[in-house]
């Protein structure tokens, strides 16, 4: 079976490997997220905004943890202290415009019609991001996937693997 491999900048080590996935496990994983998906959109949407504000605040109070495992897979100086703050800043703010962004836009209200534009979830939603800012670059399109009622299948840089689990 193929391996990626992050191959730490800071000595030229091997930091993290995982296994590629086969074509079939692949299937799979996209498979038990779009049967996730149906109940996650059934839930109301302050309840889905809460539960990814709940994960931001889970990331806030591991940020130990992204500082010492960017510096080992793309050596950020621990000095910049990870990325948390913008992380933390762009999820806060989706969170905040979901309610407008995600309301119904009345087109007509009369006596004969009422026409509107109702959201609608889409499913699954695939996020590859990039190695640069990985937590920032991923929370720009897995918050409003996940607040928008989507589930999320997330695949990360080979220079940023631990990135998805921790986000996981």
């Amino acid at each position: 079976m193929s391996k990626i491999t992050c191959i730490s900048p800071i000595d030229g080590s091997v930091y993290a490997e995982r296994s590629c996935l086969t074509a079939t496990d692949a299937r799979r994983k996209v498979d038990a997220a779009a049967k996730a998906q149906k109940a996650w959109a059934d839930l109301p949407l302050a309840e889905r905004v809460a539960f990814v504000q709940k994960a931001v605040a889970y990331i806030g109070e591991t940020q130990p943890r992204m500082v010492t495992e960017l510096a080992h897979q793309m050596g950020r100086p621990v000095r910049y202290g990870g990325e948390f703050g913008g992380f933390e800043e762009r999820a806060s703010y989706m969170a905040s415009i979901a309610g407008d962004a995600l309301a119904p836009i009345l087109i007509e209200e009369s006596d004969h019609f009422l026409r509107k534009i109702e959201r609608e979830p889409m499913g699954v939603v695939l996020v590859v991001a990039p190695w640069n800012y990985p937590y920032m670059t991923a929370i720009n399109t897995v918050a409003p996937a996940l607040m928008a009622g989507n589930s999320v299948v997330l695949k990360h840089a080979s220079q940023t693997l631990l990135v998805v689990d921790h986000l996981a």
